[in-house]
């Protein structure tokens, strides 16, 4: 009911949105699917109708890179959205904005300096298919993946390949060492993108795989009910991502709006359960919209994701290294 609610309100405010005599424009790069940003657009009309969005869409590297040639004469107003690690490697790009809805977006998702803030947090999972263990207990921790009855029957993306990945792997290594990253490399199938890992996983090609919370979520709303979400014991590991009004924007008054819009209790709502995407908002209940539990109730080992990627080379060489070791 709550779900249906929310599509009938993105689908008037669409129409509210259309023929508004004081059009404001803005335009919106971003790395989302057209699901979500069809939903945020909404959620930006409903509040405020002369607000026309024009979105620009493609992955996240590629965009930053094009923000960064247009820098002299900026073609964006507003990227939405990326890692926090990736953007923080980009500073010039960004102009400096304090939104009035900050105050409600836990402490951990703010940049010191404003420049960005997290819009969404992914929480890393493991997504299991019951069907598919034939005999073995569903894994409860990461320590579990690394015993030698799961070589083979666990996949993981690549980590140069995927931002979320990337974490994964990250949080592995400082968590368990290298030995423990080793341990896991020898046992993972690795694929060349995000959507493989859980697509294969529902599919019933491999039992467990190593994915984010809001793609696996997706198929146990489908009804697929040999599909588990194990969030493991040993503390899990978060990937926020975030937001930011482009340096120089040309409309950037109206871009702060729909960045405000984005922050809002309303919009991270929908964006929740239309597209389980986790808020980083303090004032919602997750656990209340979704049968996913809040945030506060999980136990999370800390990553600093700016010195992550100021390390992006040296873990994914050390990566390379640990599935090479694996091979002999």
């Amino acid at each position: 009911m709550l779900k249906s609610c929310f599509r009938s309100l993105a689908a008037l405010a669409l129409a509210i949105g259309v023929g508004s005599v004081s059009a404001q424009p803005v335009v919106l790069y971003s790395s989302n699917n057209p699901e979500a940003i069809g939903n945020a657009v909404a959620a930006a009309k409903k509040k405020l109708p002369s607000l026309q969005v024009k979105s620009v869409t493609g992955g996240t590297g590629t965009l930053m890179k094009r923000i960064q040639a247009e820098a002299a004469n900026p073609g964006g107003d507003i990227f939405w959205s990326g890692g926090v690690g990736t953007l923080a490697a980009f500073p010039d790009l960004m102009e400096p904005y304090q939104s009035p809805e900050a105050k409600a977006i836990a402490p951990q998702f703010h940049d010191a300096k404003g420049r960005y803030i997290g819009v969404n947090v992914h929480v890393m999972v493991l997504m299991v298919n019951e069907k598919q263990l034939k005999g073995l207990a569903a894994p409860k921790t990461w320590s579990d993946l690394m015993k030698p009855e799961w070589k083979g029957k666990v996949t993981i993306t690549d980590p140069s390949k995927s931002g979320t990945a990337f974490i994964q792997v990250y949080g592995l290594l400082k968590q368990f060492g290298r030995e423990g990253l080793e341990k896991i490399a020898a046992n993972a199938v690795v694929v060349q993108s995000s959507g493989q890992v859980y697509k294969s996983v529902a599919a019933g090609e491999y039992p467990v795989g190593i994915t984010i919370e809001s793609s696996a979520y997706e198929f146990v709303v489908g009804g697929q009910k040999e599909i588990k979400l194990v969030y493991p014991s040993e503390g899990t590991y978060l990937g926020a991502e975030g937001m930011f009004i482009v340096k120089g924007a040309k409309n950037a008054a109206a871009a702060k709006q729909f960045y405000d819009v984005l922050l809002s209790k309303p919009a991270q709502e929908m964006l929740l359960v239309e597209n389980f995407r986790r808020p980083t908002r303090s004032d919602i209940a997750v656990s209340k919209l979704t049968s996913m539990p809040d945030l506060a109730t999980l136990k999370v080992f800390p990553l600093n994701l700016q010195v992550a990627n100021d390390e992006y080379e040296q873990l994914i060489a050390m990566w390379n290294l640990a599935l090479a070791k694996a091979k002999r």
